[in-house]
């Protein structure tokens, strides 16, 4: 896996991810840090891709397992230390998994598929975050 990251230039703190596939990411720092606000923060982009590796597993789980899942959403709730580097130190996952006839263990299970054994981006942050993590299954008609 492959990625350059490029400075916007000294009026700002912007900068330009392209990543190994070719796609574009933009970056940007606060005011108070010399950005303009532009785009995400990079470490929204780190809890932002730690949702959807997990999101990802989760669906891939259930539709393998022949499961009607029609909808997947973690909201993450992240804190991070007070002094630099200000890693995060708990990360709180609420899955909302809607389908027809899905039980929670099903569910619950695939995510935990996910947190142990699948997601990269979790057992890299789970060495310094707390990880609490909680499953809502909505049935759909």
């Amino acid at each position: 896996m492959e990625c350059l990251v490029r400075w916007g230039g000294p009026s700002g703190m912007s900068f330009i991810a392209e990543t190994g596939s070719g796609h574009i990411v933009a970056m940007d720092g606060a005011a108070d840090g010399g950005g303009r606000n532009l785009a995400p923060r990079p470490m929204e982009l780190v809890l932002a891709g730690t949702g959807g590796c997990t999101a990802y597993d989760v669906v891939l789980i259930l539709k393998r397992g022949r499961h009607d899942v029609r909808g997947c959403e973690v909201r993450l709730l992240a804190e991070r230390a007070s002094s630099d580097p200000k890693i995060f130190t708990r990360i709180a996952f609420h899955f909302v998994v809607t389908g027809r006839s899905l039980s929670q263990e099903v569910v619950e299970r695939a995510v935990r598929l996910s947190h142990e054994k699948y997601c990269s981006a979790t057992a890299m942050l789970e060495k310094s975050a707390k990880i609490d993590v909680t499953v809502e299954v909505v049935d759909v008609l």
